[in-house]
């Protein structure tokens, strides 16, 4: 699961990251709210915790424009701001729960896997044309023919997938695949690349993975999510 924070408190900030760095999580973060819309609007993450008094722009306004540029990743608001009327604006614009600072870790670690279960429940198998992703599973079948896949193969696979029409670069890749920072002389994201096509292009009726010169790579096709 990779989870994008939003929080402007640095402290806090790096308290959030290393606890759930230490929980098995992926995670990502930004202090301002422009760049955190940025990073939310990339559609690359599984959740995201979202400070509300932020600069660039507010949560409540980052969480609006998410929502209506049809952006569906799960929001949990921290925040200081503890009056009911907060948490109910930001309840209803999207939000899927809030949580007052200070807070307690555990509750917010239980938060976090209230949503963990209920992505996983919701996205066991995504089909693509003629290829079916079973995520619990992991497995790969393309036009009744299972492909055999690597661990790393498998993830990048599964991330063009969540990620079907959009296009996703080299960077990102390699962030949510190796959890690493991009290295502009490392050639590891084309290898794969290369061989994943070996096994899920090659041979088929027509090409599933699409190479957007300059700006990264894209999974075409119909995406269906079956429950």
């Amino acid at each position: 699961m990779k989870i994008l924070l939003i929080e402007d408190e640095m402290s806090l900030a790096l308290f959030i990251e290393k606890g759930l760095q230490q929980a098995g999580y992926g995670i990502e973060k930004t202090n301002d709210g422009s760049k955190g819309m940025e990073m939310a609007a990339s559609g690359s993450f599984d959740l995201i915790l979202l400070d509300l008094m932020l600069p660039g722009i507010n949560g409540f306004d980052l969480l609006k424009n998410l929502r209506s540029f049809g952006v569906e990743t799960p929001v949990i608001i921290i925040s200081a701001l503890s009056n009911t009327e907060h948490v109910v604006r930001g309840l209803d614009l999207g939000a899927v729960d809030y949580i007052k600072k200070p807070f307690d870790w555990d509750e917010l670690l239980a938060r976090i896997r209230v949503i963990q279960k209920q992505n996983s429940s919701s996205s066991n198998k995504i089909t693509i044309e003629d290829l079916t992703i079973d995520v619990l599973g992991r497995k790969v079948i393309r036009a009744e023919k299972e492909i055999r896949l690597t661990a790393k193969e498998y993830v990048l696979l599964e991330y063009l997938a969540q990620n079907a029409n959009r296009i996703v670069s080299k960077t990102q890749i390699m962030q949510h695949v190796w959890e690493l920072d991009f290295d502009p002389g490392s050639n590891i994201v084309e290898v794969h690349i290369y061989q994943l096509r070996q096994k899920v292009d090659k041979g088929f009726e027509f090409p599933l993975i699409e190479t957007i010169v300059g700006l990264g790579y894209s999974l075409k096709g119909e995406k269906e999510v079956n429950r």
